[in-house]
């Protein structure tokens, strides 16, 4: 699903008035995902630390995610590390940002059980942003921002500015990769 819906969110958003229209449909929507992201990256623990990373890619300086690791990161810091161009096995479910269930590789049995692979440039802006973070063996979770996730197009069950909550473990890097 996040394969196939990249490259048709592209296609879709080619300057249509079917946009405008969708703007303003889904305005109330729109801003509601826009206030769970601005509560998200102002959240804190008890010691005032964030309790998520605002991660913005050298490659594009407009685009982010916030991810927060559930392992440490110091077992991990000297494993691969994908490329935009790497191939990767990952565990994953997405909800949008009221926790409505859409996908999860844990229907998948190839490449292996619960694993999906995919390329790392063939999925949504967010997921590229959060891959190339992330080192094999770390379990993160991602908000992805509507902008860099489908935008104004609907993918089944996702509306329009859906803003998009993972759960990913990255199982392992084929191809092109970093050794940190």
């Amino acid at each position: 699903m996040l394969i196939g819906a990249a490259t048709l969110g592209l296609a879709s958003s080619c300057g249509d008035d079917d946009n405008t229209d969708v703007w303003k449909e889904y305005a109330d929507y729109r801003e509601a995902n826009d206030a769970f992201m601005a509560e998200q990256e102002a959240l804190t623990d008890a010691s005032g630390k964030a309790v998520y990373t605002k991660v913005i890619p050298a490659w594009n300086k407009n685009a982010y995610v916030l991810m927060r690791w559930f392992n440490d990161t110091t077992a991990t810091e000297g494993n691969l590390r994908p490329l935009y161009t790497s191939t990767v096995d990952v565990k994953y479910y997405g909800r949008t940002y009221d926790d409505e269930p859409f996908d999860s590789s844990y229907l998948s049995l190839a490449p292996a059980d619960s694993v999906v692979r995919f390329q790392v440039n063939g999925v949504v802006t967010g997921w590229a942003i959060a891959m190339e973070r992330m080192h094999v063996g770390d379990s993160v979770e991602v908000l992805v921002p509507y902008a860099f996730g489908y935008g104004a197009t609907a993918q089944g069950i996702i509306k329009p500015f859906s803003s998009l909550k993972f759960n990913i473990k990255l199982v392992d890097v084929a191809g092109e990769y970093v050794r940190p």
